[in-house]
């Protein structure tokens, strides 16, 4: 047998998740192409196989991160088949069971300081919230009160499961119906 080291290619979906990681672990400045080659196992030059550069990564990076974590769902023919209350329910069944929000403080964070990452951050808000506003005026709901509950529904999904991460996947299921019963219930003002 041969002490040859085989080499395995990494493809730019690996490379990007790789910079998520990395962006969640030590915000953008410790994303380096020498890290994550290491961290990858691989000579850094397989990096320039998919990026012309750093920037070039960081550009691909928030849109991959707006696929793989808005328009997987904004963009699922399948949700729109379901009622909407059971839509909702789907979608944060999706958020958990894919663990969706893994990499939402860490893109916020860096949204704070850089405007690529900002003008990014403000568009995956904006087709989140007219996502869900869109289902939840199916149900009836108009103006502020369905503004309100299109805000409360993306920032609860959003920020759930970084801000408690002590709650099991199983617990976050048991609570979905009953969150959404509450966020759907009809109010009346007098």
């Amino acid at each position: 047998m041969s002490n040859q080291k085989i080499h395995r290619g990494v493809s730019k979906a690996e490379w990007l998740e790789k910079a998520l990681q990395t962006l969640s672990k030590g915000g953008v400045a410790a994303i380096t192409v020498e890290g994550m080659a290491k961290s990858l196992g691989i000579n850094k030059s397989g990096f320039y196989w998919h990026f012309k550069n750093r920037d070039d990564l960081l550009r691909q990076l928030l849109n991959y991160w707006s696929h793989e974590v808005t328009e997987v769902i904004t963009d699922n023919s399948d949700l729109l088949k379901l009622e909407p209350k059971a839509r909702l329910i789907k979608i944060a069944e999706m958020i958990i069971d894919f663990e969706l929000t893994r990499y939402e403080i860490a893109i916020r964070q860096w949204a704070l300081h850089d405007e690529l990452a900002a003008r990014a951050a403000k568009r995956v808000n904006r087709v989140r919230l007219d996502f869900i506003s869109s289902t939840l005026s199916e149900l009836g709901f108009k103006g502020d009160d369905l503004d309100m509950r299109a805000m409360l529904f993306v920032c609860y999904q959003s920020l759930e499961s970084p801000m408690f991460p002590v709650i099991s996947r199983k617990r976050r299921r048991e609570l979905i119906r009953g969150r959404i019963d509450l966020l759907t219930q009809s109010t009346t003002r007098n």
